[in-house]
């Protein structure tokens, strides 16, 4: 079977959280063109909410003194067998593809920002960083891109011209990690239903807030807020805590055969910024070597690892 890599071209964005008034108001606005795109993905965050989002719904969001953008255009790079979409009937984590595709970009000093959904694991690059990626994965896979709804294959571009090989670099384990003591699950739901759980899903994602105080606890429990919905290419992933699940009806939301658990784990004790290296390579490597099922969400200041509880205990 070939392997590829899919890439498209998206924006990575944050809204602070401001004025509570504003911020509702805002992200309301923000979620109008949602529908239209391929590619959305929303991310609540105890800081901020991180939206990333194809150029085409980037052109229609609001501006906003709480928007802030990232300083670059991002690929979002998946991996597939034999060249087709990835599939919606099981989970898989980024585990698979840390020694083959992140591991390599990290020692060649390639930046990457992460979005593991319930289908598939997307891995972001700058595409200035093109000509980088092509030439470390181009021993093991065929990397096509998406133009126009056309897939073709990168290099026709001409974007291996004047390549130069960035210098390998070291990857110190440098950032701190916590975990939080909420359990997370990692869910899908087909969007034909999406309209019987609109008004919960809109409650979650903006006034949840309210909720925290009687579903969840206070700051003291160690339970933070965390959600994250994403639609793209017609396919909904959402990763929430049990409390959060526990909202939605019975036998709307497909999880795994095993229907397991996850605790997480978050990377950084300051705000990551988009620049250095190597960090979704040292937390998904070890846990490849050890065969541990893991998922991994970027958002705009911090990283999150979510690690399954049939396969490691955290405590």
């Amino acid at each position: 079977m070939l392997s590829t890599c899919h890439c498209r071209t998206q924006k990575t964005l944050s809204i602070s959280e401001g004025k509570e008034h504003r911020k509702k108001v805002l992200l309301s606005k923000s979620l109008l063109p949602f529908k239209r795109c391929k590619f959305f993905s929303l991310t609540e965050t105890p800081e901020d909410y991180t939206i990333i989002v194809d150029e085409e719904g980037f052109l229609e969001l609001p501006s906003s003194e709480h928007l802030s953008v990232a300083d670059a255009t991002w690929l979002a790079l998946n991996v597939v067998s034999g060249g087709g979409g990835f599939s919606s009937s099981q989970p898989i984590g980024v585990t698979k593809i840390a020694k083959s595709v992140i591991a390599p970009l990290a020692d060649q000093n390639i930046s990457v920002f992460m979005l593991s959904t319930y289908q598939t694991d997307f891995i972001l690059v700058r595409e200035r960083d093109l000509p980088f990626v092509m030439h470390t994965l181009a021993a093991e896979f065929t990397i096509l891109r998406v133009v126009n709804g056309e897939t073709v294959a990168a290099d026709d571009f001409g974007v291996t011209n004047g390549f130069v090989k960035p210098k390998l670099v070291q990857r110190p384990v440098i950032h701190p990690l916590s975990s939080p003591s909420n359990m997370f699950c990692v869910t899908s739901l087909d969007p034909d239903t999406l309209p019987t759980v609109a008004t919960l899903l809109m409650d979650v994602m903006f006034y949840s807030n309210g909720v925290k105080d009687s579903v969840v606890g206070n700051e003291d429990s160690g339970h933070i807020r965390f959600f994250s919905f994403s639609l793209i290419e017609g396919y909904i992933s959402l990763v929430m805590d049990v409390q959060t699940q526990q909202r939605f009806p019975n036998n709307l939301l497909f999880t795994s055969a095993s229907g397991e658990l996850w605790k997480m784990v978050r990377i950084g004790g300051q705000p990551l910024g988009f620049d250095e290296c190597g960090i979704v390579a040292q937390i998904s490597e070890p846990l490849a070597a050890a065969d541990i099922p893991a998922y991994y969400i970027s958002t705009f200041k911090f990283d999150h690892a979510l690690v399954s509880m049939n396969s490691v205990s955290l405590e």
